[in-house]
């Protein structure tokens, strides 16, 4: 499986340290529907482009959005593009997409987009989000497989941290923060527990006579996501950093091939 990193280019001489499968956050599609780039060296080349759309307009020119695109994948040597899409499908994203999924295709380059595009975009990678906080992650990823087939199916590795009231009939718990989950975890020493179905850690805490589920991720539940991965017969899986920083020497190890940016 090829387990990339999501990074900006301010932060990419630390994430070569540890890969060199990188994906580089410096792309996005501009309010005028072009594309737009943020600071990347001239002379970086491979990797996937990472395309997002906040505060995107109509994309009104598809095709040229799309030559635009597939310029930069061909001078940079990308090998595809990770669609991060945060706005709901519409009529111009979907087909933006669709067409450069084809141009991707033919060109023996991937293309990734949310789950929410997998079934309009059925030339592309989805990415199915491991960080789950109920049910079971293997049936999570069997059921995303029978959807859209084994070969498309690709891990979002979201780095989990929630906190959640005893009891919780909503289901609906609170993000934490690096910083709030350490401080918990330094002030309450809690017993720490694992959950095989949710492949994450847990702990419970009682503060001022609340108590809480706490449910996390660590390096050791990050592995274990992504052999499950591993056994499923996926491909592809991606980390963000900085959201996983302190977690990549036991996830990676130092890179000695790591190629140079200055």
């Amino acid at each position: 499986m090829q387990i990339y990193l999501a990074v900006t280019p301010g932060k990419l001489r630390e994430a070569l340290s540890y890969t060199g499968q990188v994906a580089h956050v410096a792309y996005r599609v501009g309010p005028e529907g072009r594309l737009t780039r943020q600071n990347l060296l001239a002379r970086t080349q491979g990797g996937l482009m990472v395309l997002g759309d906040r505060d995107c307009g109509l994309i009104q020119d598809v095709q040229a959005l799309c030559r635009d695109v597939w310029r930069e994948c061909a001078n940079r040597n990308f090998g595809g593009v990770l669609a991060d899409f945060e706005l709901p499908p519409s009529s111009d994203r979907t087909a933006f997409l669709e067409s450069l999924g084809r141009v991707l295709g033919r060109n023996n380059k991937q293309l990734f987009v949310p789950e929410t595009y997998g079934h309009k975009v059925p030339q592309a990678g989805v990415l199915v989000c491991t960080s789950i906080s109920g049910g079971s992650l293997r049936q999570r990823l069997e059921e995303a497989m029978r959807t859209f087939g084994q070969r498309r199916v690709a891990l979002d590795l979201q780095r989990l941290r929630m906190s959640f009231p005893l009891p919780c009939p909503s289901g609906e718990g609170d993000y934490l923060s690096g910083a709030e989950l350490e401080e918990l975890l330094r002030q309450k020493q809690p017993a720490l527990f694992y959950s095989g179905d949710l492949c994450a850690k847990y702990f419970t805490t009682n503060t001022r006579g609340e108590s809480r589920f706490i449910l996390f991720d660590d390096a050791d539940t990050l592995r274990r996501k992504i052999q499950l991965g591993r056994d499923l017969g996926l491909t592809a899986g991606f980390l963000m950093y900085p959201e996983t920083a302190d977690l990549l020497p036991a996830l990676f190890g130092k890179n000695p091939a790591a190629p140079s940016t200055r």
